[in-house]
C-alpha cells in the first residue's frame, strides 16, 4: 500500500472551528458570560485601579431599537472594555428614558387611550407599563449584541429617588434664580398640543405660499407729506410680505429697518412703501411694469407712522427694528408678537399687546375675527381670498422653504405666544461657555458647536402641556395666584416623590402635600397645583445628580458622555445647563459623537423609503459580531453606511481575519513557551520581520483606541491577516511548519 504522507508531516491541529456559525454559537457564549458573572469579575479584577466612567445617554423606552441605538450602545461597550483591559475600574450602568411626549404618542395609540377622558392615574399607570415593557425589549437586544453591562441594576428615570432628585436639582435652580414663569412665543406642536423645546424641532422642506400684503396709512403725523406734499396717507400702503399667511390675525405692527432706505412707489394700486433695494423684485412679484418712485427716506423716518389692519378693526404701528434684512420680502416685516420671538422682542419696546389669535389645537380663536374656528392651516387660502376682494392683496407666490416640524408625529409645528415656565440661560451663559471649553471634544468641532448653540440660546421653555412626566413642583395660591415655591415647599415634593414617586403629585390635594400652616403673603392658606410636567430633556439632563453622584460606583463628573451628533442640541446641552446651574461645572471630562446611519446610497433610513434594516435581522443572519465589526470599521464621525452589500463584504473580512487565527491556533498547537522559544537574536530575518509588523500592529491599534478612531484599528488588523499574514508570511513558512521538526 502507499504510504500516507500526512502522517509524516506537522499538520496544524486546533479545535477553533473552521465555520464561526455566529447566529448559533454567539448565544451560547453569552450564556457562558452571564453564567459566570463576566461583568462583576471584570470590575472586582480592576477594583483597586484608576475610574473610568462612561456615562450612558439613555434612549426612549418606546419602542424596539434600531440600528442608531445599536450603533450607540456597541461604541460604548468597545470604549469601556478597552479602558477594562487596560486595568481601569470601568463600571457600565446603563439606563433608560421613560418619560415625555414619544412614551405617551406609543401609549396612545396602542393601548387606545384617550389623554382627556383617561384618569391621570390610569393614563399614567398605563404610560409606566408601556416604558417598563420596552425596557425589557430593549435591555435583551443590547445583551444579544454582546454589549456588557450592569443590565440588572439600570438606572431608570421613572424611579422614585430618580424623580425626587430632579425635583431637588429644579429646586436649587430656582433658589439661585434660574426659573421663572413668563408670557413668550414658543414652539408649539398644535397636533400633540403642547410646547416644545429647540431639541424637539426638525426641519424640513415645505411647500407654501408668499403674500404681499398692503396695509392702508391712516395716520402719517405728516411724516410722508414732508417727502412729498402730493402723498395722501389714505392712498399709501406699507407693503410687507409673510410666508406664514395664518398669522396676519395676530399682526400689531409693521417692523422696518431704521437705517435702511426705503421708497414711495406710485403705481396703478395706489403709493406703495418699501425697501429701495427690493423694489423691483417687489414690483416683479407683483407684476406692475409701470411704476415710479416719488420719494425716499430712511426706516427711521417712518417710525410712528399709524397703519389700518387690513380685515380686522384694529391700528398697525410702524416700528423699527435691527432684525429686518433685505434677503427676501419687501424690507417691511409683518410683526405679529404672539407668533415670533424677534416680532415679541421689538414689540415689547413699544408696548405693543401680545395677541394670540390661535388656540393650542391649532384653531383661530375669536380675535382672528370672521375667520374664528378655521385650522390654522385652512385659514391660510381664505385669509388670501378676503385679501384680494379688499384689494389688499398685492401679490402671491409660491415658494418652498424650510419649516419647523415636530420630531415625534413630524407634522409643522407654530410659533404661539403662552405662559410657560422657562430657565434662563443668561443667568449663567457665561460659566457654561467657560465650561465648554475645559471639555475634551472628539471630534474637534463638537466643541465649536455646542458652543454656538448655547451662545445663541434663548431661555430654555421647560415646561409641558402632558401628563406622563415629572409635574412642576409648584404650587398656586387659590386666592391671589401667586406662586409658591421655596425650600420647605420643594423638600416636601421632593420627600414625597422619594417615597411614591411622581404618580404622588396627581394622587393628593395640595394641603395633603403642604405641611399644616403654610401660607401665601396674603394670608390664604388654600393652594392648587401646577399641571404642567417638565420637559424630558430636563429629566435626562438630571442624571448627572440623580445616577452619577446617587450611585456609589460612578462618581461626577463622568469622564465621557458619548452619543449621536444630534445631541449638542440635546443631553450633552441640558446636562451641560442643570450641571453648570446647579454645580457650577460640566458633568463630563470628554465628549464623544458619532453621525447617523444611512443606507448605501447615503440616504436617510425610513420606514417610507423601505431602506431600512433591522439590527436583529442582521443578527439572526450574520451573527453580532459582524454588526460589531461594521461599528468598528467605521468612520463613525460622519454618517455611517450599511446594506446587504456592505454586510456581505464584512463577512468577507471577518472569515478572513478568522482563518488567520485558526491557521496561527493550528500551528502553534503543540506550542510550549519554556520548551520551545526562540531567542530574538537567533531568528531568520522573515521571523524577525513578523515581529516586527506585530509590534507595529500594537502600537496602531493601541493609538487608534486612545483616539477612538477603531476604523484605523479595523483596517490595520485586516492588513496585517490579510497583506502581512495570508499572502506573505504564512505562505513562506509553511515548509517550515510542515516539514521541518517540531522544535
Amino acid at each position: 500500500m502507499p504510504e500516507d504522507y500526512s502522517k509524516t508531516l506537522n499538520l496544524p491541529a486546533t479545535d477553533f472551528s473552521m465555520r464561526a456559525n455566529l447566529p448559533q454559537r454567539e448565544p451560547e457564549t453569552l450564556k457562558k458570560w452571564a453564567d459566570e458573572d463576566i461583568y462583576s469579575r471584570q470590575l472586582n479584577k480592576n477594583r483597586d485601579g484608576k475610574k473610568f466612567i462612561l456615562h450612558d445617554g439613555p434612549p426612549y423606552a418606546n419602542g424596539d431599537i434600531h440600528l442608531g441605538t445599536a450603533l450607540n450602545k456597541i461604541l460604548k461597550d468597545i470604549v469601556v472594555k478597552y479602558f477594562s483591559m487596560c486595568g481601569y475600574y470601568a463600571p457600565y450602568i446603563p439606563g433608560w428614558d421613560t418619560h415625555g411626549l414619544p412614551i405617551e404618542q406609543r401609549a396612545i395609540k396602542e393601548l387606545g387611550l384617550k389623554r382627556h377622558e383617561t384618569d391621570p392615574l390610569v393614563f399614567r399607570d398605563a404610560c409606566k407599563k408601556f416604558a417598563m415593557k420596552y425596557i425589557d425589549i430593549q435591555r435583551e437586544s443590547f445583551r444579544r449584541l454582546g454589549v456588557r453591562a450592569d443590565w440588572d441594576n439600570p438606572y431608570i428615570t421613572l424611579k422614585p429617588a430618580f424623580e425626587a432628585k430632579q425635583v431637588e436639582v429644579f429646586g436649587e435652580m430656582c433658589k439661585k434664580g434660574y426659573i421663572y414663569k413668563g408670557l413668550r412665543p414658543v414652539y408649539w406642536c398644535p397636533k400633540c398640543e403642547t410646547a416644545l423645546a429647540e431639541a424637539e424641532i426638525e426641519y424640513e422642506e415645505d411647500p407654501a405660499k408668499a403674500i404681499y400684503v398692503k396695509f392702508r396709512v391712516r395716520d402719517s403725523g405728516g411724516r410722508l407729506q414732508k417727502l412729498n406734499e402730493d402723498i395722501s396717507d389714505n392712498n399709501t400702503f406699507f407693503v410687507i410680505w409673510t410666508t406664514t399667511t395664518w398669522t396676519l390675525p395676530g399682526n400689531m405692527a409693521v417692523c422696518l429697518n431704521a437705517d435702511f432706505e426705503y421708497s414711495v412707489v406710485r403705481t396703478g394700486q395706489g403709493d406703495l412703501i418699501m425697501a429701495s433695494e427690493l423694489m423691483e423684485s417687489t414690483m416683479k412679484a407683483a407684476g406692475i411694469d409701470d411704476y415710479v418712485k416719488i420719494a425716499t427716506a430712511k426706516g427711521s423716518e417712518m417710525e410712528g407712522v399709524i397703519c389700518r389692519h387690513p380685515f380686522l378693526e384694529r391700528d398697525s404701528l410702524l416700528i423699527n427694528g435691527s432684525h429686518v434684512t433685505l434677503e427676501a420680502g419687501t424690507g417691511c416685516v409683518h410683526t405679529a408678537p404672539g407668533h415670533g420671538a424677534e416680532d415679541f422682542q421689538v414689540s415689547a419696546g413699544y408696548d405693543i399687546d401680545v395677541v394670540v389669535p390661535v388656540d393650542h389645537r391649532g384653531y383661530l380663536t375669536d380675535d382672528a375675527g370672521q375667520f374664528s374656528g378655521l385650522y390654522y392651516k385652512d385659514s391660510n387660502k381664505a385669509i388670501a381670498e378676503e385679501l384680494r376682494r379688499s384689494g389688499s392683496l398685492l401679490a402671491i407666490t409660491d415658494i418652498a422653504h424650510q419649516y419647523p416640524h415636530c420630531w415625534r408625529c413630524r407634522e409643522p409645528i407654530i410659533y404661539r405666544a403662552t405662559e410657560q415656565w422657562f430657565a434662563s440661560i443668561e443667568g449663567f451663559r457665561k460659566d457654561a461657555l467657560e465650561e465648554i471649553d475645559k471639555v475634551k471634544w472628539y471630534p474637534g468641532w463638537g466643541g465649536e458647536r455646542i458652543r454656538g448653540m448655547v451662545r445663541d440660546r434663548s431661555d430654555w421653555c421647560i415646561s409641558r402641556q402632558r401628563i406622563w412626566g415629572v409635574p412642576i413642583p409648584i404650587f398656586y395660591c387659590s386666592e391671589c395666584g401667586k406662586e409658591l415655591i421655596n425650600d420647605a415647599t420643594i423638600n416636601a415634593v421632593r420627600d414625597l416623590f422619594a417615597r411614591e414617586g411622581s404618580n404622588a403629585w396627581y394622587k393628593y390635594e395640595a394641603s395633603e402635600i403642604l405641611s399644616a400652616g403654610t401660607a401665601c403673603e396674603c394670608g390664604s392658606g388654600t393652594f392648587s397645583k401646577e399641571q404642567d410636567i417638565m420637559d424630558v430633556w430636563f429629566d435626562s439632563g438630571s442624571t448627572h445628580a440623580a445616577v452619577l453622584e446617587m450611585n456609589p460606583l460612578l462618581g461626577s463628573p463622568a469622564d465621557m458622555y458619548l452619543e449621536g451628533s444630534d445631541q449638542h442640541r440635546g443631553w450633552f446641552q441640558s446636562s451641560l445647563l442643570t450641571s453648570v446651574a446647579v454645580r457650577g461645572r460640566a458633568p463630563y471630562r470628554a465628549v464623544l459623537t458619532h453621525g447617523y446611519v444611512v443606507d448605501g446610497d447615503g440616504k436617510k433610513m425610513s420606514k417610507s423609503l423601505g431602506n431600512g434594516i433591522d439590527p436583529k435581522d442582521i443578527v439572526n443572519e450574520y451573527g453580532a459580531d459582524i454588526l460589531r465589526l461594521w461599528v468598528a470599521s467605521s468612520d463613525y464621525q460622519t454618517d455611517i453606511r450599511i446594506s446587504k452589500d456592505i454586510l456581505k463584504q464584512l463577512t468577507e473580512v471577518y472569515r478572513k481575519i478568522r482563518n488567520t487565527a485558526r491557521f496561527i491556533l493550528g500551528n502553534v498547537g503543540d506550542f510550549e513557551p519554556d520548551r520551545d522559544s526562540v531567542k530574538y537574536a537567533d531568528m531568520n530575518e522573515a521571523d524577525k520581520w513578523a515581529l516586527q509588523k506585530l509590534k507595529k500592529l500594537v502600537s496602531t491599534v493601541g493609538a487608534a483606541f486612545e483616539t477612538y478612531e477603531f476604523h484605523q484599528m479595523f483596517h490595520a488588523i485586516h492588513n496585517f491577516c490579510v497583506v502581512d499574514m495570508s499572502n506573505f508570511y504564512l505562505d513562506i513558512v509553511k515548509d517550515r511548519l510542515y516539514a521541518s521538526g517540531r522544535d
